[in-house]
């Protein structure tokens, strides 16, 4: 029930069902999406997984065969990218990082030629119109065996501080950027950084729509949860 009660998380089940913005469930989804938030057992689960591993939620929801991972993770960075389109300069998603000449940069950090980020948007946290800001978008499992043992909050500084690790540095230093990784769970919390990019966003789109805060900020919410649900339920 803790993950239920992050911001955000419940969304889906206090919105009004508006078909026109995709706020609507069918009955069997809102079946699986009961069974998903109170950790009951769906019906009518197969008995195992394609990868041979017994089947079950947590499995489900932390199995990389399928593509089903990439879906969920590719889901949210879209919904970002195109309200950042609305309400920033030049937006680009995946773009690649600027290539090494030697630099030298931690050794946790990414330095590899293929190296990209999921979002790049210019002129978000600040009025500098030339200073890319860039986001790398994770979704987690925190039900997940390997988390078992630590607390909710944990994960997402733990998430959060891996990906720090991996893209700060070069970015701050050779692409001269700022780097936030938006860290979500499959339940539908955030992370700090992806919950002050939240407010920021919806700030600029609150702005950019003429409407108030708390309308974008809920509709924002709104959109990220049920992005976050269906992908569990495809799952």
């Amino acid at each position: 029930m803790s993950l239920a009660s992050e911001k955000g998380a419940s969304a889906w089940l206090s919105v009004l069902p508006l078909t026109d913005f995709g706020f609507s469930l069918s009955k069997s989804d809102f079946r699986d999406a009961i069974h998903l938030r109170y950790g009951w057992h769906p019906p009518r689960l197969p008995s195992a997984c394609v990868c041979g591993k017994d089947f079950g939620v947590d499995h489900s929801l932390s199995c990389s065969h399928g593509g089903y991972l990439g879906l969920r993770h590719n889901k949210v960075r879209d919904i970002l990218g195109e309200l950042l389109q609305e309400t920033c300069h030049i937006v680009s998603l995946e773009p690649q990082l600027e290539r090494l000449d030697r630099e030298q940069l931690p050794s946790t950090s990414n330095v590899t030629p293929e190296a990209h980020m999921d979002i790049e948007a210019t002129g978000f946290w600040s009025s500098d119109r030339h200073q890319p800001a860039c986001f790398g978008v994770r979704v987690f499992h925190p039900h997940a065996r390997t988390y078992q043992s630590t607390s909710i909050p944990s994960l997402y500084r733990h998430q959060e501080q891996g990906k720090r690790w991996e893209y700060e540095a070069r970015i701050r230093e050779v692409d001269r950027g700022t780097f936030t990784p938006l860290v979500f769970s499959s339940a539908g919390g955030a992370g700090a950084a992806a919950t002050a990019f939240v407010k920021r966003l919806s700030s600029l789109m609150a702005e950019k729509r003429d409407i108030k805060f708390s309308k974008a900020i809920t509709w924002l919410r709104c959109r990220l949860s049920f992005a976050l649900l269906r992908s569990s339920i495809l799952c």
